[in-house]
């Protein structure tokens, strides 16, 4: 089914004129007014004969460009990353593709200067799309991303509403530091009295409607100052958060082992027309010969029940590797794990890690057992951490002995009005999407990256 406009009239697209024209045969009139259809978009390559003219268009409904003809010869202001407009109506090709688009009448609605066009080649280097951002929405691998980003997000959201989670617009300016490691952005203003900071997670400020309506979640931006380069870190990202009632650690990694489960076979299984469109995204995003292939960790991941492990015997493990084959940081107890050492735990299929020492973790986690908060961090194959979730200090005077400043009042009010336990978690939703699609730098999955040093845009 196409997306329709109930009170307005959308201009065509190439995917819809295509779908609208499934099933032309060589004795549809090419003439017929009727069928005629009006297109813009932007000229990807041109290539003219003595009475013919070919033009590949595009624009980004699809990821292959239409091949369109024009019977005659074109001028020079018709050149690649030109805009325009043609009207013409689809036959039967003669080439390598099914179709053409025969065009009657054409014009330029924006030309554009070849000499200095960035994005000319078919495959350019990443480092030059990033110096090119605002450009890049032209190559397929971006358009492909960008609708591929939408559409997971789109599944995101109704795993949430078939669960009755409720959807929070949480702030980006705030008074705390929730993971308390001073990694903040420090803003200065005539506004407030006192200084504010750029989110790092939105979990605080989730937990106070879950204190009212149970289950909620956001998807927002943080901020994090930190001076790595790194292909897993930006300044700005965006972190997929949810909050629940809930009573234990296994319960809350239950939920979420289910969400990453569902919306990766709603994407990959599904029979609606978004799920295939995604799958079309995915093909396209993997015509590049510098992303690597998913599939098997897909597929692992959406079929086989999670691991679950805890701190200290994911230590165990890692030490007795270390002693045979030495990883280039040993695990040290008492410390986090290391990129190499999540992706050991993780070879195999996803991993929660669970129960970390207290001495590590933030004040809002749950105690444990054995000096250990009840926590957990979720490695996928290949990637390593994707998201981390806790139960949260529900109890009031556990709580007070351990807030790091009067700023978090507020936060112990949740407590002390009709506290209830609960836990919740964060996913990295471009590091999701990077390892969904191969595409191995968080840099290259964002529409407008920022990191240490870059903020062109």
């Amino acid at each position: 089914m196409l997306p329709s406009c109930t009170r307005c009239s959308l201009p065509a697209t190439i995917r819809t004129v295509l779908k609208s024209a499934s099933g032309l045969t060589a004795s549809d009139p090419a003439s017929d007014p009727a069928s005629m259809s009006t297109l813009k978009g932007w000229i990807k390559s041109i290539r003219g004969h003595k009475n013919v003219s070919f033009i590949s268009i595009s624009d980004g409904s699809t990821y292959e460009p239409l091949q369109a003809v024009y019977r005659g010869v074109l001028g020079p202001e018709y050149s690649i990353g030109a805009s325009v407009q043609l009207t013409g109506k689809l036959q039967p090709s003669r080439g390598r593709q099914e179709v053409e688009f025969l065009i009657s009448k054409s014009s330029v609605l924006g030309p554009c200067d070849t000499m200095e066009y960035p994005i000319q080649k078919k495959n350019l280097p990443t480092k030059v799309l990033r110096d090119h951002a605002h450009l890049r929405f032209r190559t397929t691998q971006t358009t492909a991303l960008m609708h591929l980003r939408d559409g997971i997000l789109r599944d995101w959201h109704d795993w949430f509403e078939s669960n009755a989670f409720t959807y929070i617009h949480t702030p980006v300016l705030t008074s705390s530091d929730c993971e308390g490691a001073g990694e903040t952005f420090s803003l200065s203003s005539n506004v407030f009295p006192d200084r504010v900071n750029l989110t790092v997670s939105s979990q605080l400020h989730l937990e106070a409607p879950t204190h009212a309506v149970s289950r909620t979640y956001t998807l927002s931006p943080c901020f994090r100052a930190e001076p790595s380069a790194t292909p897993r870190h930006l300044a700005e990202f965006y972190m997929l958060e949810g909050e629940v009632v809930v009573d234990t650690l296994d319960g809350l990694m239950d939920v979420v082992e289910d969400g990453i489960k569902s919306t990766l076979k709603s994407m990959l299984r599904g029979t609606t027309d978004r799920s295939e469109r995604l799958r079309d995204a995915l093909l396209a995003i993997r015509s590049s010969d510098v992303v690597r292939d998913t599939m098997a960790d897909l597929n692992t991941t959406m079929y086989e029940p999670f691991a679950r492990m805890t701190y200290a015997k994911a230590i165990k493990i890692l030490t007795k590797h270390h002693a045979v084959t030495p990883f280039n940081h040993p695990p040290i107890p008492g410390h986090g794990l290391s990129l190499e050492h999540e992706k050991h735990l993780a070879a195999d299929r996803p991993i929660f890690i669970t129960h970390y020492p207290a001495a590590i973790k933030p004040f809002y986690m749950l105690p444990a057992d054995n000096d250990t908060v009840a926590c957990f961090d979720l490695l996928l194959p290949s990637l390593g951490e994707i998201a981390g979730g806790s139960l949260r200090e529900h109890r009031l005077s556990h709580l007070e002995a351990s807030l790091p400043s009067e700023e978090y009042a507020w936060y112990a009010d949740l407590r002390r009005y009709g506290s209830i336990p609960h836990g919740g978690w964060g996913m990295g939703w471009d590091r999701w999407i990077s390892w969904i699609t191969g595409v191995d730098n968080v840099k290259d999955v964002v529409a407008f990256p920022r990191w240490v040093g870059h903020c062109k845009y």
